[in-house]
């Protein structure tokens, strides 16, 4: 049985694996591994060790950090990203000026720390 860390962890890679809009076939070639093994470690089948981790944080350009967001000790599967999250995600990386992108991100930041702002007139 896997452990529920590396279900998380696995489940964070294929989250941003399908945020790059990138096939398992494609990370496994970045990799030099087999699509089945990416495959495993989305399931959290097989354990993926620290250089590997490391490997595939740069292939996704995602920092370690995001493949353990949401994990708590008392209930690692606590977490999941909404559906819409992920759409919004891919949609705002999809957008090919850089500046456009950074200034969308600045208002939902801004939006989320002051949700006051959002309230009708």
């Amino acid at each position: 049985m896997p452990h529920p860390v590396d279900i998380h962890v696995g489940s964070r890679v294929r989250e941003a694996r399908s945020l790059k809009g990138m096939s398992q076939e494609q990370l496994g070639v970045i990799l030099g591994i087999s699509f089945q093994q990416v495959q495993k470690y989305e399931k959290g089948t097989n354990r993926i060790g620290s250089s590997r981790l490391w490997d595939i944080c740069r292939a996704l350009e995602v920092s370690i950090d995001f493949l353990f967001d949401g994990l708590d000790e008392a209930n690692p599967l606590n977490s999941p990203i909404p559906r819409k999250t992920l759409k919004l995600a891919h949609q705002i990386e999809s957008i090919a000026d850089g500046t456009i992108r950074n200034q969308i991100l600045q208002l939902i930041k801004a939006c989320a720390s002051n949700p006051d702002s959002m309230a009708a007139d």
